[in-house]
């Protein structure tokens, strides 16, 4: 059975709560990604939250606020299911299904972001087509 550190992304893209959600935006245009992990501070990277480009175009640009005047804190997502490297992928794998989740943040004891997985790394780095197509439908649903 692979294990979350197998499949994961380490050391993802990251950002912190106190950004500008036009700094999380830029990030996530220059990084060709959809979400970042929001950590409390670039030396410990404790996780805090995730913040989507769903957010950002529901909670700021809909509600016409200025996206220079908002931080990312104010918009994350707190309470991110998550999962630890020594994790069984099929534990994750049911985690992103129930909770309908793309990606899902790996973290170590510590809370410290160390990684994350996304569909695409399931995708690609794993010898089961079969397990993606099912959590694709899974979340999707």
């Amino acid at each position: 059975m692979e294990t979350c550190n197998d499949v994961m992304t380490k050391d993802p893209i990251w950002c912190l709560r106190d950004e500008s959600v036009v700094q999380a935006a830029r990030l996530m245009q220059s990084q060709n990604i959809g979400s970042i992990p929001v950590v409390a501070n670039d030396l410990a990277r404790t996780l805090v939250g995730i913040v989507t480009y769903r957010a950002l175009a529901l909670c700021v640009v809909a509600e016409g606020i200025d996206p220079r005047t908002i931080s990312v804190g104010d918009v994350m997502t707190r309470g991110v299911v998550t999962c630890y490297p020594d994790d069984s992928l099929q534990l994750a794998l049911d985690a992103m299904a129930e909770h309908q989740l793309r990606r899902i943040p790996v973290i170590d004891y510590d809370a410290r972001l160390v990684g994350i997985i996304a569909q695409a790394d399931i995708a690609t780095r794993t010898d089961e087509p079969e397990k993606t197509a099912a959590v694709v439908k899974e979340i999707s649903q």
